[in-house]
């Protein structure tokens, strides 16, 4: 089932959730609503499902206007971050529960309930546990028992508050790959939560970045993090490098170092702001007449196959940091507190008015 939200709005006192949202959501698909904490995307969420009400717009499911829509005829199935599973049922019982209190005359006999409940208990792998108590189990377990208990109810659309927010990392990627899996099989309409980036890139199709109740960008996750629109985006996806300079006629001046900005070429003397990933840094020992960036090496880290530089420059008080293969750091065999020049490979620049466009406020970066 689609779902479309046209010009939500929602307040709570004086403080705006959500200023003017407008939102498609394609039958099947897999949709990652992203954003730091308080930027509206859990008030979206809950709008669509019906516990909260906006103050102004509207909500159509497959076309047709379900804003008014009491929750419990939205067939909406919610799973929430703290999995709200009841602790004196047995995971049977509580994958069971959403048929059992269904109407009398839509309710099933309990031959058919037991059938679709060790069904869903398969399905999310854990069929071999549904004697258990939700105390007996761990986190990742109780997480897709609450998912099993949200499709139960064979619900059009599922949402998902922060599902793995609770979770350490090791159990919270082994569950990220799982749903991924999960939904490939179940191909319901499905919009999830969270603020971890990697997770957002990973496991949907499509990435809704939310700042400060608006929308910054949508797209594939390669399209948001290869192509963002705004520097919050910028910021807000991974690891980055800001740079505070001018453009001009083609190029920007950060300091006494000039890069190249292309796409600027029209610009005269104006703020901007550039970024560049880790991996997108150059690194050479410094030599008089070097091009680049010149710092000092404050810190390495290694992280596997790449080392990570934090990097110190003169009146700069935010370190940059540039990621080098290992092999290579081997090789140039780098010491503490040893002046370098790093110079940008690729570099995306923001012009004042691109920098200060509403809502686009960035981050803290790298």
């Amino acid at each position: 089932m689609s779902i479309e939200v046209r010009n939500i709005t929602k307040r709570f006192g004086g403080f705006v959730a959500l200023d003017d949202v407008s939102l498609e959501f394609p039958t099947g698909e897999l949709t990652a609503l992203l954003g730091p904490s308080g930027c509206g995307k859990t008030t979206l969420l809950r709008v669509i499902a019906g516990l909260e009400t906006p103050d102004a717009g509207r909500i159509y499911f497959h076309g047709e206007d379900a804003s008014t829509t009491d929750v419990r005829n939205r067939r909406v199935g919610f799973v929430f971050q703290h999995y709200a599973l009841f602790r004196h049922m047995t995971v049977f019982e509580n994958v069971a529960f959403g048929l059992r209190v269904k109407p009398r005359g839509a309710r099933l006999a309990n031959g058919e309930i037991q059938d679709k409940v060790y069904s869903l208990l398969k399905l999310v792998q854990l069929d071999w546990i549904a004697d258990r108590f939700p105390t007996q189990l761990s986190g990742g377990q109780r997480q897709r028992i609450a998912l099993a208990r949200a499709l139960a109810v064979e619900p059009k659309v599922l949402l998902l508050d922060e599902p793995f927010g609770a979770l350490d990392a090791k159990v919270r990627k082994e569950l990220r790959r799982w749903l991924r899996r999960l939904h490939d099989e179940i191909h319901v309409t499905s919009i999830f939560v969270t603020h971890d980036q990697e997770e957002a890139l990973e496991v949907a199709d499509r990435v809704v970045l939310i700042n400060r109740g608006r929308v910054e960008q949508e797209g594939t996750p390669e399209a948001v993090y290869e192509h963002p629109a705004t520097p919050f985006v910028y910021g807000f996806l991974g690891a980055v490098n800001l740079f505070h300079g001018r453009a001009h006629r083609g190029q920007v001046h950060v300091g006494d170092t000039v890069l190249d900005a292309p796409e600027h070429a029209d610009a005269k003397d104006t703020p901007a702001l550039a970024f560049a990933r880790p991996h997108e840094l150059d690194i050479e020992r410094y030599s008089p007449g070097a091009e680049g960036i010149v710092v000092r090496l404050a810190r390495s880290l290694p992280l596997g196959p790449t080392v990570r530089l934090e990097l110190e420059r003169d009146g700069d008080v935010q370190l940059i940091e540039a990621d080098v293969p290992a092999d290579r750091f081997r090789a140039l065999k780098l010491r503490q507190g040893e002046t370098l020049v790093v110079r940008p490979n690729r570099l995306k620049v923001f012009v004042d008015g691109e920098a200060t466009k509403a809502g686009s406020a960035v981050p803290r970066v790298a």
